[in-house]
């Protein structure tokens, strides 16, 4: 599956995209004041602010933020603590990273059956590791752990695994989850909003007195995530970029995950410490947007939250670094392509330096018409350039990173990179461009409004980062008094050869200190049981939401544009934003080159419009469009402000149907393709999930491998392409439309598009690939150099049966599907054999292809047997919990109660159902029947679906570390090459 986008469009690195802090910001020009309401909470308010935010400051000093959302009947969740990996004991790195794991391990309430006798073991094991990271002979070491391995399973017997988890299943939350950064760990959860109360309790009670259980097979979970980090190129470019701009602070002198050595040599006490430190009310914030009464939920909050208790918190005093006064270059080694990175350091997120980075990121990289848009991207003078600024609170980074093309080296893209830069200092930018980006802005924040999830960020970054919400809220009106001049001043003063440059190689990096795994013995999970605190919560019977389900023909509007062409639309009533669709049934199985015509097209002008004039004439609109091409489908997406969208869809429909031939665009496309391919087959990611992933299921003829070969590629004109292009207007297509217009209206303006007025061709023929049904079991092994193995295995068997769903629905989420489920239970929290395992009978998307058997492991090599046998004996034998599947019942009706499909997902849940052969929300049949399924069901299901089946198994890693003998036991073992599983 390939998604093209203006050359603009943000496609940073994937290390780039997951260190992304969002900050959202209001845009408007209001008063903060503090106002009493009728109950005598005081909170802070502000005039005019459309998410009507309330901030609280309790009387034990914990924050409240609320912005009160109808939109839903739900309330997305985060509780956040201002402490993270900066805040920890240089000798004991890791503390905030692994405190956050043991918070969903529950208290001397949540997941004990006996706590009593449970803190006695749990005592020993403190006092065990104690004497363990303070003993250096490995004997004597060897001799403690076996202790701390036996007194375990002793507590194990007290103990119900993930409990927390089941609880938050049970009524119906979802995204539960939890991350650390630099400064904050932040735990999450969307919730049902008649669960409020409900979930209060738990949290409450969550942060109240968390017990330290189960450590030694969570601490094997870290280990694994530590291992996990020496296998990934990104965790070394940050890494280097941050030791090279903070030489003294903690941003950069310790890592967020740990050193090895600190890992191998726990402290519960400093764990706990740590705990009693900096997890107290009056460092911690509660963010809530969503349906609720505010009034009613700063009672409930007060009520549960009052139990704890404010004490002093340490004050964090950042070291002052000393300027750079000349470029820093490191260079670092590793198995996927390279890469080169530029970081500038500034002050902290309160400081002016934040707003001028904000513009200046956007002058140079906004998706469409920044410097870096159109002189790098564009022009295609490297691969894949971006930019982003990411604000701390005690200091920022401006960091800018680029790929190369083929024969450039590292040194052209730093060069490349830098004259951008350059230009900016030299004020050498459009002042239009200035205006384009704080309306650009604008239309961010109105789109991150939208969510429940996008405002309670706002206020995780806001508290976390120690912004005054007025501060925030005035923003862009602070944006928009800075001048282009403001900027180039800026740039001279604070760019100049004050940077670190990391120059990632393609190459083997020296031995990284891999943390070997310990002997574990499984531990027993009481799977049957539950704590006197779980019953009582799960016996408050919250008022009962209704369900409201999608029905197609009432909630989407259906209008003719032309006797071939149908508009189906939805109205926004929120705001002035609009999402156009060109949805064709025709894909890269109908033609080898249409993703390379359409990618083609990105880099062309028209006769109105030179490239680089487009994209500007699009971005001074607030407009953007992209292209998603997939197998058997694409579309064409065109997005902006509506008082706009006529000048957009004559932009659109101008390249579309005059697109202008450049040779020297191509050439370089074709280079620039022929090095992602190069670059594709060193990703991890692209090896596993994409090509390994496509072999399984279809061999070595698939929809992945049904591209053109180099040397077609060579081969292809201008001509060829752009009539690929000309071709896919001409078939027949339907228009989605999400936006404030009458649909009426719209077909009317649509009409007197030139590529309507003629008759379309129906749909043509398309390459069918077989999936294939193996007659023994297979596993095909790609060598990697990596610490760890990760494998799918799949399993083939029917095909999509609409009435199977409710009970593959509630299968999934009893089995494998999620932290709650016997799979995860038994693997990683009982046998802490794998960070991450799931194992899900899967569904396809489209009704002619079949249901697979999906398992996914990720591992250290040296456990790759035992996790293999492990998930082999669950492939066996399902475990029986009538409290998991009590809980995976609840959970299903409560998500479904209060989901409501809004938006642009109305239009593609029904292309979804469609391409399924149904005709109705699917939701509704799995809702009115998995309260009929007893366990017997899913058992039959299990036993019928997944015993003695033939399989495919996938492994990736190194084959110097893998076990092949194990290997061998499954199946007939075969060694792909690279050139096998990518065809080409």
């Amino acid at each position: 599956m390939h998604q093209f986008v203006k050359p603009g469009y943000r496609r940073a690195a994937g290390w780039l995209q997951c260190l992304s802090v969002m900050l959202v910001f209001l845009f408007l020009s209001i008063s903060c004041k503090p106002v009493n309401s009728v109950n005598e909470y005081k909170y802070t308010t502000i005039e005019g602010d459309p998410l009507n935010t309330r901030i609280y400051r309790l009387d034990n000093g914990l924050t409240v933020y609320m912005s009160p959302n109808g939109n839903e009947p739900r309330i997305y969740t985060s509780i956040a603590v201002r402490a993270g990996s900066k805040n920890d004991p240089a000798e004991t790195t890791g503390l905030a990273h692994y405190l956050e794991h043991m918070l969903f391990k529950g208290t001397d309430s949540i997941g004990s059956l006996d706590y009593e006798r449970e803190k006695v073991e749990l005592q020993k094991i403190i006092d065990l590791y104690e004497a363990y990271r303070s003993t250096d002979d490995p004997d004597k070491r060897a001799d403690i752990y076996r202790q701390i391995d036996s007194v375990s399973n002793i507590a194990a017997q007290y103990t119900i695994p993930n409990e927390y988890d089941k609880l938050l299943n049970s009524i119906g939350a979802r995204g539960t989850n939890a991350y650390t950064w630099v400064e904050q760990t932040v735990y999450i959860n969307d919730i049902p909003a008649n669960q409020l109360e409900r979930w209060l309790t738990i949290e409450a009670e969550r942060f109240r007195k968390p017990v330290m259980r189960l450590f030694h097979t969570e601490l094997e979970t870290v280990y694994e995530e530590k291992n996990m980090t020496l296998d990934s190129d990104s965790r070394k470019i940050w890494e280097s970029l941050f030791k090279g701009l903070f030489r003294k602070h903690t941003y950069g002198t310790q890592t967020t995950i740990g050193e090895a050595e600190h890992l191998k040599n726990p402290s519960i006490r400093n764990v706990i410490d740590y705990y009693h430190t900096w997890y107290v009310p009056n460092n911690m914030a509660i963010c809530l947007a969503g349906d609720f009464d505010p009034d009613e939920t700063i009672r409930m909050i007060d009520k549960k939250f009052s139990v704890l208790e404010p004490k002093e918190v340490p004050e964090f005093v950042p070291p002052v670094e000393e300027p750079i006064e000349k470029p820093v270059e490191a260079h670092v080694y590793g198995p996927e392509s390279e890469e080169l990175v530029i970081g500038f350091r500034f002050k902290g997120a309160q400081s002016s330096d934040a707003d001028y980075l904000a513009l200046i990121d956007k002058i140079l990289y906004n998706q469409t018409a920044g410097l870096i848009d159109l002189n790098l991207n564009q022009k295609q003078s490297v691969l894949e350039a971006a930019s982003m600024a990411i604000p701390m609170k005690d200091y920022s980074t401006h960091i800018l990173n680029a790929k190369p093309r083929e024969g450039q080296t590292l040194d052209d893209v730093r060069s490349l990179l830098l004259e951008q830069i350059e230009l900016v200092r030299n004020g050498e930018f459009p002042e239009w461009l200035l205006d384009a980006v704080i309306n650009d802005l604008k239309i961010e924040e109105l789109k991150t409004w939208e969510s429940n999830r996008g405002r309670a960020e706002g206020y995780v970054d806001a508290f976390i980062l120690g912004l005054d919400w007025h501060d925030v809220a005035d923003r862009i009106e602070r944006l928009s008094k800075i001048t282009r001049d403001d900027i180039a001043a800026f740039a001279r003063d604070h760019y100049v050869d004050n940077y670190v440059a990391v120059y990632k190689h393609h190459g083997k990096d020296k031995e990284s200190p891999k943390i070997a795994k310990p002997p574990i013995t499984p531990l027993t999970v009481n799977r049957n049981r539950s704590s006197l605190f779980a019953k009582r919560v799960l016996s408050i019977q919250p008022e009962r939401i209704e369900p409201e389900f999608i029905d197609f023909d009432r909630d989407i509007r259906h209008h003719q544009v032309t006797d071939d062409i149908s508009l189906y639309s939805v109205d926004n009533g929120e705001n002035d934003l609009f999402s156009l669709y060109y949805v064709f049934d025709i894909g890269t199985n109908h033609s080898r080159k249409l993703d390379t015509a359409l990618d083609y097209l990105t880099y062309l002008g028209t006769p109105k419009h030179n490239p680089a004039e487009f994209n500007q004439a699009l971005y001074r609109i607030g407009a953007s469009f992209s292209v998603f091409t997939a197998d058997d489908h694409l579309y064409i997406k065109l997005s902006g402000l509506q008082e706009h969208f006529s000048d957009a869809v004559s932009l659109l429909e101008d390249l579309l149907v005059n697109a202008q031939p450049d040779h020297e665009a191509l050439e370089k496309l074709k280079q620039g393709i022929l090095k992602e391919r190069a670059d594709d087959k060193l990703s991890k990611r692209k090896i596993l999930f994409q090509a390994m992933g496509s072999y399984a299921k279809y061999g070595p003829l698939s929809p992945f491998t049904n591209v053109m070969s180099n040397g077609e590629l060579r081969e292809v004109t201008p001509k060829e392409l752009l009539g690929e292009v000309e071709n896919l207007m001409r078939y027949k297509h339907r228009v989605l439309y999400y936006g404030p217009s009458e649909p009426q209206d719209l077909a009317t303006e649509l009409r007197g598009l030139d590529h309507m007025q003629s008759a379309l061709l129906p749909t043509p023929q398309e390459t069918v690939f077989e999936e294939i049904a193996p007659e023994e079991n297979r596993v095909y092994v790609v060598d990697y150099d990596m610490t760890q193995a990760e494998l799918l295995m799949l399993s083939r068997d029917g095909g999509y049966n609409p009435s199977e769903v409710p009970l593959i629905t509630l299968f999934n989420d009893y089995y494998g599907g999620g932290m709650s489920s016997v799979v995860f239970q038994e693997l990683r929290e009982a046998k802490a054999l794998a960070y991450s395992v799931f194992s899900v009978y899967r569904l396809p998307k489209d009704k002619d292809e079949h249901n697979y058997i999906f398992t996914y492991i990720g591992t250290q090599a040296d456990k790759l047997p035992e996790a293999l046998n492990g998930i082999g004996e669950l492939m066996t034998t399902l475990p029986e919990s009538p409290e998991l599947f009590e809980s995976a019942k609840k959970g299903i009706r409560e998500k479904i109660r209060t989901e409501r499909i809004r938006r642009e997902k109305i239009l593609f849940t029904r292309e979804e159902a469609r391409k399924l052969g149904i005709d109705h929300d699917i939701r509704r049949d799995i809702y009115n029947k998995v309260d009929d399924f007893s366990f017997a069901d899913i058992e039959q299901f299990h036993h019928e679906r997944f015993r003695d089946r033939q399989g495919i198994m996938m492994v990736l890693g190194s084959r110097r570390n893998l076990d092949m003998d194990t290997l061998k036991s499954y199946g007939k073992v075969e060694v792909l090459t690279l050139e096998e599983i990518f065809g080409y």
